[in-house]
């Protein structure tokens, strides 16, 4: 399972005063906890901060290379910022959130990712907006995918996220995205699936109760990555859990390691 970190990111409140105030050590301090619970990917975003993202962005990525040795996941709506921070990232191979079927910004990060070895997040959106249906997603996956291909990006870099909708807006919401992840990687053999699943439970009561068994059931159809707060104890726990049962943990190594290091506690 592939985790991005997804506390670094200016919407929310203490980021954005950090952000704000040039408060490195408390970046700093988050992207550690994230990382030593389990993150592979760092997300940062500076996205709030219309006509100083790009500086934002840039500071962030140095500060958080500063502290730990995961790589980021530069997520921005600006594939301009995108552009800009990324020439400050050192290490290993960066993630970056996202393109979409939506032309103009399939356009504008097209060209920063073609024939890199970058992981690109590909969202199942259109210029037609958000897909409802699998049949939806799955159009929409199969020209992105193809797209990417046909431009020198290799399908293990691909992590297509067929975007989660509220289940208390439409009943068939949860499904619809389960056989999607069940759908395009039987399709597209090689690509990963990544999302960040806790608009699933939006305008829900015990949210989190919710989006840990979302995680598992989505688990179970194949999905191999996500995009949640890592220090999240009983969501590491349950997704590890999930991993050992669908058959993804060789001798159940992972699960006892986590036994071990308390984390079902």
């Amino acid at each position: 399972m592939v985790i991005v970190g997804e506390l670094i990111n200016s919407t929310r409140k203490s980021i954005k005063e950090a952000v704000k105030n040039n408060d490195s050590d408390y970046i700093k301090k988050i992207a550690k906890e994230e990382s030593e619970a389990g993150a592979n990917y760092i997300d940062v975003n500076a996205g709030i901060f219309v006509g100083k993202e790009i500086d934002y962005l840039k500071w962030l990525v140095q500060t958080v290379q500063e502290a730990v040795d995961t790589p980021c996941c530069i997520d921005s709506p600006d594939p301009k910022a995108i552009e800009a921070a990324l020439p400050l990232h050192k290490g290993e191979t960066p993630m970056i959130n996202s393109i979409s079927l939506e032309k103009e910004r399939y356009d504008a990060v097209l060209p920063i990712i073609e024939g890199t070895d970058l992981k690109i997040v590909a969202l199942c959106m259109s210029s037609k907006g958000m897909p409802e249906t699998a049949d939806d997603r799955i159009k929409i996956a199969d020209k992105l995918i193809n797209g990417l291909v046909q431009h020198h990006v290799k399908l293990d870099n691909i992590y297509v996220d067929p975007l989660v909708q509220p289940i208390g807006t439409n009943d068939n919401f949860g499904i619809q995205f389960l056989d999607s992840v069940e759908a395009i990687l039987k399709e597209f053999k090689g690509v990963h699936m990544m999302c960040g699943l806790s608009n699933i439970s939006f305008g829900l009561p015990n949210r989190k109760f919710i989006n840990r068994i979302f995680a598992v059931m989505a688990v179970s159809r194949g999905l191999d990555g996500l995009i949640i707060n890592p220090l999240d104890r009983e969501m590491m726990g349950s997704l590890i859990t999930a991993e050992t049962l669908a058959g993804k943990d060789e001798f159940c190594m992972n699960y006892l390691q986590a036994y071990r290091n308390k984390l079902f506690e």
